[in-house]
């Protein structure tokens, strides 16, 4: 074999940092010691992996093509000093999960995937569908779990969860008296939403898509939690998936609205890229996922 584990790490790092002194610091060698591995990788082979602009390494189409197959190789490599060592680890994992995914189920199953293997480790990263798809195409996470809708011919995108939007408002809204809301009162609402492009608005603009353009959105904001506030300080109604609002339900501090006439049903989707090794942590991690989601509906 003509090539290294360590060249393809420098690989690898140089791709994800587009510079050598960097890629040099993650892998913690010395920068002569990553730019002469990168280098005898690419005279060995008489090829060129990268475009050099300044100190900048940029993939070029060869790169491209080669990373995914280079980190299966060294995901499958770890897998088996994994197996050497005789241990039970499933092995660490880099999740990324969107907003509502992240702050109200996934930590429920990290913290179950941790009390089975307690010598593994989850770095769970939140960010919104587009960031959390651009890291998992990047290899920069192992799996993503996502509330939006998302399309990469790279991706292998699976649907695991079935979740629901409610339309909620103070207790003494006068909606509060209406046994259904008519498109009248949709219209005449003041909305309190989620940003443009998060999972949760492309649901609501769905449900609604004939009214956009007449509804009357007084507030677009990023975070779940200021969406509550913001309808408990009588600023409008709003509109989260059902995990988000239980708590708020059983106290009273919200009130559900009704819209029967509207579809607000949506998906949750795990998300890999398709030439990403399997390893044994991302099989449990997903048949976990599979297992919280199965209760979920049991429990409705």
């Amino acid at each position: 074999m003509r090539y290294t584990l360590r060249q393809l790490e420098v690989f690898l790092a140089a791709a994800h940092t587009e510079n050598i002194t960097r890629a040099a610091d993650t892998l913690a060698m010395s920068q002569s010691a990553a730019s002469s591995a990168l280098k005898d990788l690419e005279q060995q082979f008489s090829i060129q992996l990268f475009d050099r602009i300044g100190k900048r390494l940029q993939l070029n189409e060869l790169g491209r093509a080669l990373r995914p197959r280079a980190q299966a190789l060294l995901d499958q490599a770890a897998q088996l000093e994994q197996g050497f060592r005789q241990n039970n680890r499933v092995g660490d994992l880099k999740v990324g999960a969107t907003l509502t995914v992240g702050n109200y189920l996934a930590v429920d199953i990290m913290t179950e995937f941790m009390q089975r293997y307690p010598d593994s480790r989850v770095d769970l990263t939140v960010a919104n569908t587009a960031a959390i798809g651009q890291r998992v195409l990047n290899f920069d996470l192992d799996v993503g779990l996502i509330e939006g809708e998302l399309h990469h011919p790279d991706l292998e995108i699976n649907r695991w969860c079935e979740d629901e939007l409610l339309l909620f408002c103070r207790p003494d809204h006068p909606f509060v008296a209406l046994e259904t809301l008519s498109t009248e009162h949709l219209l005449e609402a003041q909305w309190i939403l989620r940003e443009s492009g998060s999972g949760t608005r492309q649901a609501f603009d769905r449900a609604m898509h004939d009214l956009l353009p007449k509804l009357d959105i007084r507030l677009e904001l990023q975070h779940t939690e200021a969406i509550k506030r913001a309808v408990e300080k009588s600023l409008g109604i709003g509109c989260l998936s059902r995990i988000a609002l239980e708590a708020e339900l059983e106290t009273g501090r919200i009130v559900e609205l009704k819209a029967p006439e509207r579809d607000f049903t949506r998906y949750f989707y795990s998300i890999l890229h398709r030439q990403k090794y399997r390893s044994e942590g991302i099989a449990r991690w997903l048949e976990l996922c599979e297992s919280f989601a199965q209760q979920t509906e049991t429990s409705d």
